[in-house]
């Protein structure tokens, strides 16, 4: 079992940035991948970004030159930082952490509002 923990989040105007967070705990040596979904009113729950162990990374076209999705030292935490924010980027957004080959564990999500 693994526990997801997003932190960052809050309100921004136009054209700022904003860096979440994401810690994972218990079982970490299961950790294959790490990454972010985004759900805003409405819609369904769609993907942002995602950061492999070997470093590959994946991201929603939309967000390609303005998000950057990294991961700390210890492997264990995953950031996202947002620029040029759009108000069509405000959403929920959650972390997800594959653990092991089909297993996903979400966070609770966070909320980003975009907005002048």
């Amino acid at each position: 079992q693994v526990h997801v923990e997003e932190s960052g989040g809050g309100s921004v105007q136009p054209g700022g940035s904003m860096r979440l967070s994401c810690t994972a705990s218990g079982n970490v040596q299961s950790i294959r991948a790490m990454g972010w979904h985004r759900q805003a009113p409405g819609n369904q729950r769609e993907f942002v970004a995602k950061i492999y162990n070997n470093g590959t990374l994946q991201y929603e076209d939309s967000v390609k030159g303005r998000f950057t999705i990294s991961r700390g030292n210890d492997q264990n935490t995953v950031y996202l930082q947002m620029n040029s924010l759009k108000p069509e980027d405000t959403a929920v957004y959650y972390c997800v952490v594959r653990g092991g080959p089909v297993t996903d564990y979400w966070g609770q999500g966070t909320q980003v509002t975009v907005s002048s």
